[in-house]
């Protein structure tokens, strides 16, 4: 798939412009439509005043019509506020879109605590690599601020921005991986349409509870299906009440008999009425996005596609009277009938017609005939929002590339000019890194800041785009089904009693028993050890950290090693598996002072440098070299 060249920067930079002027119109027709609406309000009031006072007919007409003037205005505004509602919606997402360029995480919306709705599905396809721990999720900068999940932000519907996180701690199947790339390579340039779905989603935005909610009613047991004879009772009764009315208005002696029968609706009311009213206030509460449901239903149904991922997305929508947008927009229909209970004249037609019972009738029926769908149509649109944020990606970095999976048939991770995803495009550095094959590991040395721990965040956080299906920083990626493990970031704990060196120790046996749990068939365990050990005293450290690594290079895994001790790999049985590679720093005293900078470049071979003491020399910390340790440099 090749690269598109064109830059993101200008379309986002003319749509905000667009969008913000035409917002700044509508808010001032909108004033000015509401202090017409506010003159008419109390011209109607005067002019009807004026007209009962002088008992002058024509003239409270004239107040009456200026009244209608003001409901017909208030409707008006109504529609202008709407409009202006989605206007703000189109504003956010292209300062959104401009702001992941920059990597401004801070005015970007903070993706928070959201986790995995739980109508999602959530178990492991076969073949698929595990899902990854939270602490190389936390390792590799995933979720939450300033992470993956806030580079593909672009999913405005909670179910969407669930699907975004499943997607990220849950590796795809190659297969799977490389259609969701068809997809996202066809939505890409289609930026009124992604923009249309961002919109609107920021729209609906519903909270992950609500979602439940829906799920759970439309999947449930229809209560009055099961009791047919409440909605027999139901119909008969207001027929013979409307009978014994007439009756009795006729002149017939029928008044006890419909007392009795109002006697028996007000009892049916009062016990089983209240179970029909609390299913039906379970539907009325989500009553406000149905048409919006439809709205992103319609928008992904109709819009012409190629991709089969987005096709099979298609499908799972429905065709036909089934089609998901045109069930959510019948059921928007019968919300006026839930929404007449709320009338303060209900009560009487309430008694005379038991007409809850019949709107229950109503929605259970929708609920048997369309409920099962729902969850599906429910996950597909999180899906499609997920593969509009792939594709977002893909727009907005042309120079990344789709990489190809599964077929390193070697067991290597071979990537081009790779860089960190979350650095902004002007600092990040790309590489030239090859990890494997299985018994071999890349040796990482290199002084304080000069680019190792960043290099390692780099393969991870790529190798979780590329089975997510999604563009990677790098110019070309070639890489095995991995499952990705880490020990970068580890915390001792107070509260459990755990020192910094026993956490290492135990987030290290997560990693080996992963890689002994192996089986042939697996997809490879791609490990990043970050400055493993330095719990403990020098000598013990090297001894144990050469044994973790000579057992993981053994058992087949893949991964990349940083450390400041040169001599790790001088093991016998390391020496021959490590691939040494280096970063370092160029340091320059002036009269100023001394400066040090970095290019992040990756180097073969070991470090040559090391710049503790003059990162304390820059900082004005006393540096004063002790003279027999001065005299053996020398030497």
């Amino acid at each position: 798939m090749e690269a598109q060249t064109t830059d993101p920067t200008t379309p986002y930079t003319e749509r905000l412009a667009c969008a913000e002027a035409e917002h700044a119109q509508q808010d001032v027709r909108s004033r000015q439509l509401g202090n017409a609406n506010l003159a008419l309000f109390f011209g109607a009031f005067a002019v009807v005043a004026i007209g009962a006072l002088r008992s002058d007919g024509s003239i409270a007409a004239l107040g009456g019509l200026l009244f209608g003037a003001f409901v017909a205005g208030l409707a008006l505004r109504n529609r202008i506020d709407r409009r202006l509602q989605a206007i703000a919606a189109r504003v956010a997402v292209n300062r959104a879109g401009l702001a992941r360029l920059r990597r401004d995480w801070k005015a970007l919306p903070d993706p928070g605590a959201t986790g995995a709705i739980s109508l999602l599905a959530v178990l492991p396809e076969a073949g698929a690599p595990p899902a990854i721990d939270p602490a190389t999720v936390a390792d590799l900068d995933l979720l939450g601020h300033a992470s993956l999940e806030q580079l593909l932000g672009t999913a405005n519907t909670a179910i969407g921005r669930a699907t975004v996180r499943r997607w990220i701690e849950a590796p795809a199947r190659p297969a799977v991986a490389r259609a969701r790339q068809a997809a996202a390579a066809e939505l890409a340039a289609q930026i009124d349409f992604r923009e249309e779905v961002a919109v609107r989603g920021r729209l609906l935005d519903l909270g992950e509870d609500r979602y439940v909610r829906f799920v759970a009613w439309a999947e449930g047991e229809p209560w009055l299906h099961m009791h047919r004879g409440w909605i027999w009772g139901a119909r008969l009764l207001p027929l013979v009440g409307l009978a014994l009315l007439v009756a009795w208005l006729a002149g017939y002696p029928v008044l006890w008999p419909l007392l009795g029968v109002t006697a028996v609706n007000l009892a049916i009311l009062q016990s089983v009425g209240r179970r029909v009213d609390d299913d039906i206030n379970r539907v009325a509460a989500q009553q406000g996005v149905f048409e919006s449901y439809a709205a992103l239903f319609e928008l992904f149904t109709a819009h012409p596609t190629v991709a089969p991922a987005l096709r099979e997305l298609q499908e799972r929508l429905g065709t036909g009277p089934l089609r998901a947008d045109v069930q959510m927009r019948r059921l928007a229909r019968l919300m006026p009938l839930v929404d007449i209970r709320r009338s303060i004249y209900f009560f009487p037609v309430e008694v005379a017609t038991l007409w809850s019972f019949h709107v229950l009738w109503l929605l259970e029926g929708w609920q048997r005939n369309v409920g099962v769908h729902v969850r599906t149509w429910l996950e597909a649109l999180g899906e499609a929002e997920a593969l509009a944020a792939l594709a977002a990606l893909r727009f907005e970095q042309p120079t990344w590339a789709f990489p190809e999976l599964g077929d390193a048939a070697d067991g290597c991770f071979t990537a081009t000019r790779l860089a960190h995803p979350l650095l902004p495009t002007d600092r990040a550095v790309g590489n030239d890194v090859t990890l494997g094959p299985p018994g071999a590991y890349l040796l990482v040395t290199g002084s304080n800041m000069s680019g190792k721990s960043t290099l390692l965040r780099a393969i991870g956080a790529n190798a979780v785009l590329a089975q997510m299906g999604a563009p990677v920083c790098a110019t070309r990626l070639a890489m095995p089904s991995v499952s990705v493990l880490s020990s970068m970031r580890v915390q001792d704990s107070l509260e459990a009693g755990v020192s910094f060196y026993m956490a290492e120790l135990r987030r290290l046996k997560v990693i080996v028993d992963r890689a002994d749990a192996r089986r042939p068939d697996d997809p490879l365990l791609l490990y990043l050890l970050d400055e493993i050990l330095l719990g403990t005293n020098t000598a013990e450290r090297q001894i144990a950290a050469q044994r973790i690594i000579g057992h993981l290079v053994e058992s087949g895994a893949i991964g990349a090693v940083s450390t400041h001790d040169l001599t790790l790999a001088d093991a016998p049985d390391l020496h021959s598996a490590a691939r040494r590679v280096y970063f370092t720093e160029h340091f320059v005293r002036t009269d100023a002072g001394p400066t040090m900078s970095f290019d992040y470049c990756l180097r073969p071979g070991l470090a040559i440098s090391t710049n503790a003491l003059k990162l304390m020399e820059i900082i004005g910390l006393p540096v004063e070299v002790p003279r027999a340790h001065a005299a053996s440099s020398r030497d």
